[in-house]
């Protein structure tokens, strides 16, 4: 059984207070499958390039265990482009320049050797792409994890619904929260949101951490003070990634279980974060992840007596 992973493939252009880049690699299924891949293999991608989208980027995926059966190749296309510039406070940012190219038209097929599909991890996509992979489908993964943003709520309201309505977990940070549910209590709109179908709710509040919802229960998961964060581009989806990858290595998936794969998710997240794209994701070791994990766990540990 294996861990399918649909989401763009795409280019960035980055500017923070920190630096520039040009050009670099970037896309929400990019960023999920390098951060996954360090707890399972294969992670069988779903998505679409054009031709300028480097080969090599795609052999080092392939290196590191990704399928890539799954990736439409459009020769004659461009591959998806964005461009943005970050505020100081890195919270907030602009969008400069916005392309879909070869992502406007994109009909995602599902390969005969993706059926096996037990964790499917919808990355942010138009909720008309990411209902087609559900639907193809043959048999209902284990679990559905579905990542969106305030776009689709603007402008698919209805599609994004009947998405929500066939996942297990729905990622959103807190303002896609207020706008979905139409509360400003995190709390209400986490009931409210769950009303809608998912059993669990995830609600990332960037620097700040990340909320776990699941009916009556309550988990949060604080995010790693760091010296230096260079580019916050992708942290979400690594954050998505950390999570269902060590959802699918374990195959558990529990609360209690879930709970450690935010731990897993916002660790991994931190990563992201020091370097421009994947660069610092591409780096990183075994041994890297399981000592900021116990970083994690020394931040929020603590022996307290109650007299």
């Amino acid at each position: 059984m294996s861990l399918v992973v649909v989401g763009s493939m795409a280019f960035d252009a980055i500017e923070t207070p920190f630096g520039k880049t040009d050009k670099i690699i970037g896309g929400a299924a990019t960023y999920i499958a390098w951060c996954a891949s360090n707890f399972t293999q294969p992670v069988k991608q779903i998505s679409v390039v054009g031709g300028d989208f480097p080969q090599a980027e795609l052999d080092a995926l392939t290196a590191r265990g990704v399928a890539l059966e799954g990736v439409q190749i459009k020769k004659d296309e461009k591959s998806f482009f964005w461009s943005g510039k970050y505020h100081m406070d890195m919270n907030t940012r602009d969008t400069l320049v916005t392309e879909l190219n070869v992502l406007g038209t994109f009909d995602p097929k599902v390969p005969d050797s993706y059926q096996d599909c037990e964790f499917l991890m919808l990355g942010n996509l138009a909720p008309a792409v990411q209902l087609s992979v559900i639907d193809q489908l043959k048999n209902k993964p284990k679990l559905i994890v579905m990542d969106t943003m305030n776009f689709w709520m603007e402008v698919a309201l209805d599609d994004l619904k009947a998405v929500i309505a066939k996942v297990d977990v729905l990622l959103v940070n807190d303002s896609e929260a207020r706008e979905l549910s139409g509360e400003f209590s995190l709390v209400r709109a986490a009931q409210k949101i769950m009303t809608m179908g998912p059993k669990y709710l995830i609600i990332k509040k960037g620097e700040h951490g990340a909320l776990l919802f699941h009916e009556n229960s309550v988990f949060f998961a604080p995010a790693l003070p760091l010296e230096e964060v260079f580019d916050p581009t992708g942290a979400g989806d690594t954050f998505a990634g950390g999570f269902i990858g060590h959802l699918a290595r374990t195959k558990d998936i529990s609360f209690k279980n879930m709970k450690t794969a935010i731990i897993v998710g916002s660790a991994m997240a931190s990563f992201c974060v020091e370097k421009f794209g994947t660069e610092r994701l591409r780096e990183i070791s075994k041994a890297d992840i399981d000592a900021r994990l116990n970083e994690f766990v020394q931040l929020v540990n603590f022996d307290i007596d109650l007299v």
